[in-house]
């Protein structure tokens, strides 16, 4: 028998010290996975204008990849379960280096986000499979703990740095961002094959026409308002798109009624406050995803940052967040969780607008730099409370499933929020007679348009954020909640 084919004996293969081939394998792509989702707002600008994108093909560059991993997540990791977890992450990652292969060789809008797609699916295989094959490679205990706390800490690595890595490759070649995951990948694959052992395989049924009408619903809506500022919104392309894709969402929760393993188990939506979380997780994920992008774009067409300068403005942000996860963290045991999101959503708010009158004329100290590490203070302080609230009151075994669940609210809100907000923008700038598009070949009168309807998306982004400060009121877990469910969630870990 193959070491690809071991099954697990009793027992962790792993049981004396976290740091070595196998967490240096799970760790890895989890850090490419994340990298992918942030490097990409970087290079937006110089790729749209190598491949002459519009700004909808623009977008589909980004959303392509996240509702692809946002909605095949919850497949991902049941497949894991089925067919056996080492088999499934090592296809993963298989799958994610190919595809980012192709995304670099790519010379035109098609092959690149087509190449995107199968890059979202290989990290939805990937990354919940490489999550759970932490629990079953580590021995309970300081051993675990130590793997949980390298894995998790990649996700904040990758987060950050990918903000300076994508701005300095993007600064010899966009191409770049994506064919340096080919040696990473291939790295990983070889020590994966090697350090993991397989699970059982557990063979439950898979809910495969769920996952297929989820994302292809979602995708159809998001696809009719891109395109809806270009197109025009009575167009009968838009129009169907939308009222397809709506139609997909409706089966789809027909069919996750009749599953008999669904993806979304209704039953743990009963509790309103549950689902007022899920709500502040969709659109807290829409205002941070669309701000980002909007923000990343609007420094290099608008004012002329390099890459590199514009992965580097970024640095408040990422401070923000780490003083907001230590704040919350202070705050969580001693305050209701509603009143630590609702503060953060309302500082979003309060700070994008404050962003949003911002012009071609802005200086990054007395304009950007506060807005920037202000967001990402607030953002941060609505986000790390939510998970949390997430699997409050809830039974151990209940854990991994509304853990996953949160994360796919917050990825399919992503590209749903840009939706929205990249169509304000578009039309905010058409309304004033300028153009979309790269702004390489723009009069100065037209990049001045341009930035004004950038602007008016940040608008949206408050938006998003002030749904998310709304919902947020309708949460009632108690400090005390959340405090159990911190511990049921490191007790399930360990």
């Amino acid at each position: 028998m193959s070491a690809s084919q071991h099954v697990a004996p009793i027992g962790y293969p792993v049981t004396t010290r976290a740091f070595g081939p196998a967490i240096v394998a799970l760790g890895g792509m989890q850090l490419m996975a994340v990298l992918d989702g942030t490097v990409i707002n970087l290079a937006l600008a110089p790729l749209q204008a190598e491949l002459n994108l519009s700004d909808a093909g623009r977008n589909w560059v980004v959303s392509s990849y996240v509702l692809a991993f946002g909605g095949l997540m919850l497949l991902g990791g049941r497949m894991g379960d089925s067919f056996g977890r080492k088999r499934m992450f090592l296809t993963g990652v298989a799958l994610f280096t190919l595809a980012s292969a192709v995304c670099g060789l790519a010379q035109n809008e098609a092959m690149l986000v087509g190449a995107r797609i199968v890059q979202g699916a290989g990290a939805a295989v990937a990354s919940p499979t490489a999550f759970a094959l932490v629990a079953t490679t580590f021995a309970p205990g300081p051993v675990r703990n130590q793997a949980i706390a390298i894995y998790a800490a990649m996700t904040g690595v990758g987060s950050f740095s990918g903000l300076i890595i994508g701005g300095a490759l993007t600064e010899v070649s966009w191409r770049w961002i994506f064919l340096i995951n080919v040696p990473i990948g291939l790295a990983i694959l070889v020590v994966g094959a090697r350090a993991l052992v397989e699970t059982a395989a557990e063979r439950t049924a898979l809910d495969v026409p769920g996952a297929v009408l989820a994302t292809l619903g979602s995708t159809a809506v998001v696809f009719g308002i891109v395109e809806g500022p270009e197109r025009g919104w009575t167009d009968a392309v838009t129009v169907a798109s939308v009222l397809i894709g709506l139609a997909l969402l409706g089966a789809f929760l027909v069919v996750e009624r009749r599953a008999s393993n669904p993806l979304l188990p209704f039953e743990l939506f009963r509790d309103r406050d549950r689902v007022a979380t899920f709500a502040a997780i969709f659109f807290s994920g829409g205002a941070l995803f669309a701000m980002t992008v909007i923000v990343a774009v609007f420094v290099q067409d608008v004012l002329g940052y390099s890459p590199l300068h514009a992965g580097i403005s970024f640095i408040p942000f990422g401070g923000g967040m780490a003083l907001a996860a230590v704040t919350s963290s202070w705050l969580a045991p001693r305050v209701a969780p509603r009143w630590i999101v609702f503060t953060g959503a309302v500082l979003t708010v309060g700070y994008l607008i404050f962003a949003s009158r911002i012009d071609v004329d802005a200086s990054y100290w007395s304009d950007l730099f506060l807005p920037i590490g202000g967001i990402g203070f607030g953002v941060g302080l609505a986000v790390i409370a939510l998970p949390l609230c997430a699997i409050a009151q809830v039974r151990a075994e209940n854990i991994g499933p509304l853990t996953a669940i949160s994360l796919v609210a917050q990825n399919l809100g992503g590209p749903l929020g840009l939706a929205v907000v990249s169509a304000m923008a578009a039309a905010k700038t058409m309304s004033l007679g300028g153009v979309t598009g790269s702004a390489v070949s723009m009069t100065e009168e037209q990049v001045r348009v341009l930035g004004e309807g950038y602007t008016f998306g940040l608008l949206g982004c408050a938006g998003l954020a002030a749904v998310a400060a709304v919902s947020a009121l309708f949460i009632r877990y108690s400090a005390a909640d959340v405090a159990s469910a911190k511990a049921a969630q490191e007790a399930a870990r360990g």
